[in-house]
C-alpha cells in the first residue's frame, strides 16, 4: 500500500494555477524526487502536502487517511515533515533549541531524548554548537539544523525542499550522505532538487514537473538514461 497519494491536485497563488492535476505516489521505504525547472511547481507540491499551502481541489491521502483539509501541526502528529526551502531555522534561539521545537507535537519525552541523541550523532557539528546561536551557523550547518529539527517530530515521510541550495560542492555530498542514511533508517522521502542529476542517483523514482503538471514519471535508473531529461536537466550529459 502506498503511504502517500494525491490525486489531481490543483493549487493557485490569487488567480495563479500553480498545481494542475498533480498526481503521484510514494510507497513506504522510498526514495522519490522531483524535479523541473524554477516554476515549474516543485516547492508548492510539498506545502501542499504539509499543509502550509491551501489546496483548490484535489485530495491527498496518507497512510489510509484523507487528509487533504487537515491542518498543518495535525500533519505533523501524523508523521509527515518538512524541511523547508531556505532552511527556516529560527535563528535567535540556539541550536538545542531549534531541536526541542521540533518535538512540540510529543509528549513521549523519553523517546525525545532518544531522538535528540541519535539527530546529534548524525551531526556531531550539532552537538559541538548546541548551545549556540541558529543564525550563527554557517549554510550547511544550518541545513543539518533544519533537517535535525524535522527529524525530532519522528517522521515516516520527510518532505525535503532543495537541501543542497546555497551550499559548496563538499558541504552538499556531506548533506546528501546523511539524507541516505536517514532513508536507510526507514524514513521515506519525497525529495525536491535543484540538482537534478543527484536528486536522480539518490532516489528510487522520479517525477519531471513542468508549468505545474507531471510530465514524465518513471524509476530513477530510467530517468537518467532518458535523453530528453539529460538534455534539459543533466546538461545534456548523455549516459554510456
Amino acid at each position: 500500500m502506498n503511504l502517500l497519494d494525491t490525486n489531481a491536485l490543483q493549487v493557485a497563488y490569487g488567480g495563479v494555477i500553480a498545481l494542475r492535476d498533480m498526481s503521484l505516489s510514494v510507497k513506504q521505504g522510498e526514495r522519490v524526487c522531483l524535479i523541473g525547472a524554477n516554476g515549474a511547481g516543485k516547492s508548492t507540491v510539498l506545502k501542499a502536502l504539509a499543509g502550509i499551502q491551501p489546496v483548490a481541489s484535489g485530495s491527498i491521502h496518507y497512510d489510509g487517511d484523507t487528509i487533504t483539509r487537515m491542518p498543518a501541526h495535525a500533519r505533523v502528529r501524523k508523521g509527515i515533515a518538512l524541511v523547508p526551502e531556505g532552511r527556516g531555522v529560527f535563528v535567535r534561539l540556539s541550536v538545542y533549541e531549534n531541536l526541542q521545537l521540533g518535538a512540540y507535537a510529543r509528549a513521549d519525552a523519553p523517546a525525545v531524548a532518544r531522538d535528540l541523541e541519535y539527530v546529534l550523532d548524525l551531526f556531531p557539528r550539532l552537538a559541538e554548537r548546541r548551545h549556540q546561536l541558529a543564525g550563527t551557523l554557517s549554510g550547511g550547518e544550518q541545513q543539518m539544523l533544519a533537517i535535525g529539527r524535522a527529524l525530532m517530530s519522528r517522521p515516516r515521510l520527510l518532505l525535503l525542499d532543495e537541501p543542497s541550495m546555497g551550499l559548496a560542492p563538499i558541504m552538499v555530498q556531506k548533506i546528501f550522505e546523511i539524507i541516505r542514511r536517514i532513508a536507510a533508517d526507514g524514513v521515506t522521502l519525497l525529495l525536491v532538487e535543484q540538482n537534478a542529476r543527484l536528486a536522480l542517483e539518490t532516489c528510487n523514482r522520479g517525477y519531471v514537473m513542468e508549468s505545474g503538471r507531471v510530465v514524465l514519471a518513471d524509476s530513477a535508473a530510467v530517468l537518467l538514461g532518458n535523453p530528453q531529461v539529460q538534455d534539459a536537466y543533466l546538461g545534456g550529459a548523455r549516459l554510456q
